[in-house]
């Protein structure tokens, strides 16, 4: 019997094998003491990390600093990530921006990103390469560019207005004037996979085109998840007001940090009729369509040979994003 399909692996966000070590967040002296043997993820102002770069492929571990490097004891400014078994983990952020060659590299739906290489290292970003980096830098990377996000945005006190600093390493604002403290803020979001009520799984995928993406791109619904709202409301809801069909049968499938700049995105399925008209959220949806299960599958092929788009190729999310993960899980499915 036809099971309903679940996600064939852990979203690439997802992974991480570092332990976040809350208690030692408070713990000055002990974290002084261990720093001179810590290691260092450096995070520049346009939210690239270094990787290691032979001139043709990158390593899948984050080119780390030593902490002595840095001086004697945590700079101000550093934000405590973890441990594991071979010490702790920091990260040092809006470090100035490196020089060196530019790459040209392949980024979201194919559009082009820079990178930089410098050194023997290549600067990349956590959108565009988040997938090839292994379970420790994908935990590292995510939580220290969730952070510097939040940290931007944390710089003066909700409640009286004054100017806030941070504390316990990089985890609590606290403002100057009245104490109050605040943490790191996450902002749930539902993505959705809606597929036809053809068998289990159905037999067509509901996709869209956000109105500034490139021509060709296409990706599953997704939205913010309102106050007083539950989730499954949330992903019935954005279906509706953006793309005017109605669903049932939402269920979870798994979730993934997204800090761009501070979202937790909450992975769903659902299904729908495919006789409901499409009514396109005016500004928001430019193109959603149904696909089958032979498109979709046709379109990771694509994806896995190197080179740009075709012109009018259908361009599937990112290896980065749970969106691709919920999709090829779909599209290994039996209906």
């Amino acid at each position: 019997m036809t099971e309903p399909f679940q996600l064939g692996s852990v979203p690439a966000l997802s992974r991480s094998d570092v332990d976040r070590a809350e208690e030692l967040r408070v713990d000055t002296e002990r974290l002084r003491t261990r720093w001179p043997k810590a290691r260092v993820v450096v995070v520049d102002v346009q939210g690239r990390t270094p990787v290691p770069y032979d001139g043709e492929r990158t390593s899948p571990s984050l080119a780390v600093r030593d902490a002595a490097t840095f001086g004697e004891e945590p700079p101000d400014g550093a934000v405590f990530l973890g441990s594991t078994d071979d010490g702790d983990y920091w990260a040092i952020l809006d470090v100035d921006v490196a020089e060196g060659e530019t790459l040209r590299l392949p980024g979201r739906f194919g559009a082009v990103v820079e990178a930089i290489v410098s050194g023997g290292e290549m600067w990349v970003g956590l959108r565009e390469h988040g997938d090839r980096i292994d379970d420790a830098g994908a935990g590292l990377f995510t939580t220290a560019l969730a952070l510097r996000n939040w940290h931007r945005r944390a710089r003066f006190c909700a409640k009286c207005g004054g100017e806030s600093r941070i504390a316990q390493y990089g985890w609590v604002s606290r403002c100057s004037s009245c104490q109050r403290e605040e943490y790191p803020r996450t902002d749930p979001a539902v993505i959705c996979l809606v597929h036809d009520d053809v068998g289990v799984n159905g037999e067509h995928v509901l996709l869209a085109r956000g109105a500034t993406w490139p021509e060709g791109a296409r990706s599953v619904l997704a939205g913010f998840v309102e106050a007083g709202e539950s989730l499954e409301a949330c992903a019935r809801r954005e279906i509706l007001e953006e793309v005017g069909v109605d669903v049932d049968n939402v269920r979870y499938l798994g979730s993934q940090p997204w800090p761009f700049p501070r979202s937790i995105m909450l992975g769903f399925a659902a299904r729908a009729s495919r006789d409901q008209p499409l009514r396109l959220a005016d500004g928001e949806i430019a193109e959603a369509h149904w696909y089958s299960r032979e498109e979709i599958r046709a379109a990771f092929a694509r994806g896995e040979r190197r080179g740009e788009p075709e012109p009018g190729a259908l361009r599937l999310p990112g290896n980065s994003s749970i969106a691709r993960v919920m999709l090829r899980a779909w599209a290994q499915a039996s209906p």
